[in-house]
């Protein structure tokens, strides 16, 4: 049965790096004979600029037919102007909520070649393997009332609500403790319960879950904490689950310990396993059409979903034996590269990854 993957290039050096990730998938693709056909649509600023939307009917209509949705980068100076409600992010927050992609997976490992590329010392990152957990379609980011106000003096005042229900809390903390199963069965919940109600629910609600996961090893830690403890000693942990806000920060410090954010792939699924896969790094408006682009976290991301939500492991573990290939010929883009090592372009990079292939 054939699988329908949609392509979403989006801006900046979306559409490069997704072109390198989709050559990628075509040759595991005609290799296992997998049967993956692709549609198209616009996200973002792209698709302002086509639509008026961030995010159009038709895309969204597309992304619920589709089995996954390969997504590039959203954003870009160009549309920082416009209003709030309809600048390329917005899409990006509406196509998660919905298709209830509350689940983002954002694993942090360091790949052997690359301890020198990090900016810790080798023996404080090497080994490193944690899986971040993150919350996606609830919090801060979604909760209401938000807006600009002005005050009865005058003077405007912006203000969000950090909001989480029990039951968003119980499924996205069941995934996380499914995760450590699977792993090191260390699960570490990551709140501010010390001055946040909706995180002090949060601690209840995972300690509540814990008895049903007695192999798993739950702990919890303050968000300032756990960005110290990430620097100090990052290999003491495994799993960690939070919300989007503090998700979407401990992420992107994780990033910089295996050397380069555009190493990491993400994951972001609803309750079936259907999702969205993007890579970690943003649209990087600054350096898009020079082909220096790193792809591998893009090409990192078809193999998560090649694995989670088309059900096919084998190629999943061939493209990540292929990049850890290219990594060991000393070919290197411009955010991994140090000296003795092979600079690359971002199609190079691409090329060199559906060769070891």
């Amino acid at each position: 049965m054939s699988k329908t993957v949609l392509i979403l290039p989006g801006d900046g050096i979306g559409p490069e790096i997704i072109a390198e990730a989709k050559k990628v998938l075509d040759a595991v693709n005609a290799k296992y004979n997998l049967g993956i056909e692709y549609t198209d649509g616009s996200l973002g600023g792209a698709s302002i600029d086509q639509h008026g939307v961030p995010l159009s009917d038709d895309t969204l209509a597309k992304a619920r037919a589709a089995d996954a949705i390969l997504l590039g980068a959203v954003g870009g100076p160009k549309w920082d102007k416009l209003d709030p409600a309809i600048r390329p992010e917005k899409g990006l927050l509406k196509i998660r909520s919905e298709l209830e992609l509350f689940a983002n997976l954002r694993p942090a490992i360091l790949y052997p070649q690359l301890a020198e590329a990090s900016t810790l010392k080798p023996e404080v990152v090497a080994g490193l393997d944690i899986l971040i957990v993150r919350e996606l379609t609830g919090g801060i980011y979604f909760g209401q009332p938000r807006g600009i106000r002005t005050l009865e003096n005058g003077e405007r005042q912006g203000y969000n609500t950090y909001v989480y229900a029990e039951h968003e809390i119980e499924r996205i903390g069941r995934n996380a403790f499914e995760m450590a199963m699977k792993r090191d069965k260390k699960l570490c919940s990551v709140d501010k319960a010390n001055v946040l109600e909706a995180t002090m629910l949060w601690r209840e609600v995972m300690d509540r879950l814990a008895p049903e996961y007695p192999e798993v090893e739950l702990s919890h830690m303050y968000v300032d904490n756990a960005a110290m403890q990430l620097v100090r000693a990052p290999k003491q942990f495994d799993v960690m689950v939070t919300g989007n806000m503090f998700g979407d920060i401990l992420s992107d410090a994780a990033a910089m310990l295996t050397g380069s954010i555009g190493m990491l792939p993400s994951a972001s699924l609803d309750k079936n396993g259907c999702g969205m896969y993007e890579p970690c790094h943003g649209s990087a408006p600054d350096i898009a059409g020079q082909g220096i682009a790193n792809p591998l976290a893009t090409i990192l991301s078809v193999a998560m979903m090649l694995r989670y939500s088309l059900d096919m492991p084998e190629p999943a573990n061939e493209i990540e034996a292929a990049v850890s290939k290219v990594l060991d010929q000393g070919l290197r883009t411009a955010d991994i590269y140090t000296d003795g090592m092979q600079k690359v372009s971002t199609s190079e990079m691409g090329a060199a990854v559906v060769a070891a292939l």
